[in-house]
């Protein structure tokens, strides 16, 4: 097979966004989202995880029934904040302190030593469901007052006081198909939106976020067109966008800014029903599926270092494309690289690494490397892409011909090792 045959193979990726961060702080308005009297708290997220455990909860109950309930706090919160419920819709806050809407906080109150001390170690756990991305709204009550399709808090005490554990207890009531996540990352809230208008001839990864919410928008109001999600701000996106703009009274301009933004992020969670208890929700399935053989603008990957690399080799050879530096984040200048390497290639410039653009960058990368003398040949230090090199793989995997070039240049240093024939073929 010659190297104009080959796809090049991509590694597989972890997806992004799998695992939810908790937030540093979180903003609870006290009182009814529209009561404009009422006062907005910003606090730190795990004093008011305390807080909300300490209103909800009797200290005395057994520890099982308390970490069920505390994971249920935790969940919803962390739904709300994954789902911007409240700032897509244009509130300054992240939940509210009512019952009628989220879950009981009152500010500034003393808080119970055995809720604090679980409240340290599982605070930065959630509920999901398995396979699924977004925390669970795990929606629970009293069960003696109130009633409600999630969890009795009361009956939770009588299933702890059965022997249950505290899993057993959240899937009593809310199914067997739901596992608990633990986030480790902690960020400052700043809402999703990139913080600079989306428009034509954009591409990166909130472009590609946005498509994705169109096209799920679309299945539910077929007004808006379908888009493909490619990463890349094309004139059908733009006239997708002007067409959701004028259905739901924004400003008609087919530019993304942040009242469109977030208009589309709180349309897509309602046709999701991602903050209820039962969502449709986003699987690592449909994740894998919108990610496969596609590299773009905000993604940290091994693979971009390659990319990156190519794109310097490649650019000895066209001096309208700039080097850039080598490491694993694909930012502003690799984009734009890409960009005029597939405008000498004759591609749309979209500054996306797709299967085709790929290609035509490793064929000039092997055309190159291969032509160039062996004792002018350096390769910086790249990172391992997780795919092991073996007898029978070829050109489709460019670490082969690295690895060729490494060897021999082993070779003049240590005779016992034979140079071998760079050909990216490993025989």
């Amino acid at each position: 097979m010659s190297i104009s045959d080959i796809n090049v193979v991509f590694p597989e990726a972890p997806l992004p966004h799998v695992i939810v961060p908790f937030p540093l702080y979180i903003t609870v308005h006290l009182g009814a989202p529209d009561d404009d009297q009422a006062l907005n708290v910003t606090v730190p997220y795990l004093d008011y995880i305390k807080n909300v455990a300490s209103s909800e909860l009797y200290p005395t109950w057994p520890e099982e029934a308390l970490r069920a309930n505390i994971h249920a706090i935790t969940s919803v919160a962390m739904n709300r904040i994954f789902t911007e419920w409240y700032r897509s819709r244009g509130y300054d806050f992240d939940i509210t302190n009512t019952t009628q809407y989220d879950q009981a906080y009152v500010h500034e109150r003393g808080i119970f030593d055995t809720v604090s001390d679980i409240s340290n170690e599982i605070f930065n756990q959630y509920i999901t469901r398995e396979g699924h991305i977004e925390p669970l709204f795990a929606v629970f009550c009293d069960g003696r007052i109130s009633q409600c399709d999630g969890m009795y808090q009361w009956g939770s005490v009588e299933l702890a006081n059965q022997g249950y554990t505290a899993e057993e207890i959240l899937k009593y009531y809310y199914g067997d198909d739901i596992t608990l996540v633990e986030s480790t990352a902690a960020v400052e809230i700043t809402g999703t939106y990139p913080g600079e208008p989306l428009s034509l001839g954009d591409s990166g990864i909130d472009v590609f976020r946005m498509q994705h919410s169109l096209s799920i928008i679309h299945d539910n109001f077929p007004l808006v067109p379908d888009v493909a999600i490619t990463g890349f701000f094309d004139e059908n996106t733009e006239n997708a966008v002007r067409i959701f703009q004028e259905a739901f009274n924004l400003p008609v301009t087919g530019i993304v800014d942040s009242d469109t933004w977030y208009k589309i992020r709180s349309i897509y969670i309602a046709v999701t029903s991602i903050a209820e208890l039962v969502a449709r929700g986003l699987t690592f399935e449909e994740l894998q599926e919108l990610y496969a053989n596609i590299v773009l603008q905000g993604a940290t990957l091994p693979i971009v270092a390659y990319i990156e690399f190519f794109i310097n080799i490649v650019s000895q050879r066209y001096n309208t494309i700039k080097p850039v530096e080598i490491d694993t984040f694909y930012g502003p200048e690799t984009t734009e690289a890409v960009r005029e390497f597939q405008t000498i290639m004759g591609l749309a410039p979209t500054g996306i690494i797709d299967q085709q653009t790929l290609n035509l960058l490793y064929r000039e990368v092997y055309s190159i490397l291969t032509e160039t003398p062996q004792e002018e040949l350096r390769l910086p230090l790249l990172p391992f892409l997780g795919i092991n090199l073996s007898e029978g793989l070829g050109l489709e995997y460019p670490r082969i011909l690295f690895l060729e070039i490494m060897l021999n240049a082993l070779s003049a240093i240590y005779p016992e090792i034979k140079p071998v024939e760079i050909n990216g073929v490993f025989g």
